[in-house]
């Protein structure tokens, strides 16, 4: 049974795309809850899809499927803006596991006692989900968002990482720690005036990660 009989047979509406063109065609024109990304597709790789989506401000959930097992090939689709990755050869049932997840996952309508949050010259809107620094919007993806939220809710505590995979990621730290690593950098890169010395997504060693304003 192929991956969409199988995720149709789950309940799932499946609709798939040739290529990356179409695909990228497809997730741009579509509302979907969540989009598969295979990374070697013809004409326009999975790569290129997930940065060109994430760029015109498509915040759609992404799971990347490779064949390829370097740490530097997951840790460019995550930086690119992909929530996940599964390595293929996979069993289905993982890749099955991590779409419930995803699926589950709420936007976060107010993680503070106001809707508007400032730190810095970053402003946070929980109820519109707009992120702007120096006035200029600043795009999320829906978990760079969910992670930012979650740090604000618990500014000041230092929490580890295995929690943010839990709390954040919903996984019970099931995929690798380098997973909050790499998002966290990319926060920093967003939003810090010095990313390679934060002054608010600070690193406590040994320990975890720490949101301080």
């Amino acid at each position: 049974m192929g991956l969409t009989d199988r995720l149709q047979s789950e309940g799932y509406t499946v609709e798939t795309a040739e290529d990356g063109n179409r695909g990228l065609e497809l997730a741009r024109d579509n509302n979907y809850d969540l989009i598969i990304l295979d990374v070697m597709l013809p004409h326009r790789n999975g790569y290129d899809v997930c940065r060109d989506l994430r760029q015109t401000g498509v915040q759609t959930p992404i799971i990347m499927l490779t064949a390829r097992d370097q740490t530097v090939d997951k840790v460019i689709g995550l930086k690119i803006g992909a929530d996940d990755y599964v390595t293929k050869p996979f069993e289905i049932l993982e890749l099955l596991a991590r779409v419930e997840v995803l699926l589950r996952r709420v936007p976060v309508a107010s993680t503070s006692d106001s809707e508007v949050y400032h730190f810095g010259s970053v402003q946070v809107n929980f109820r519109s989900t707009e992120v702007h620094r120096d006035g200029r919007t600043v795009e999320l993806s829906a978990l760079e968002f969910k992670l930012l939220s979650y740090f604000i809710k618990n500014r000041g505590t230092t929490i580890s990482r295995d929690r943010l995979l839990d709390e954040v990621w919903g996984y019970d730290a099931m995929p690798s720690t380098r997973t909050v690593d790499v998002h966290i950098s990319g926060l920093r890169q967003k939003l810090e005036d010095n990313p390679h010395h934060p002054q608010f997504f600070l690193t406590i060693h040994g320990l975890g990660y720490k949101f301080a304003d």
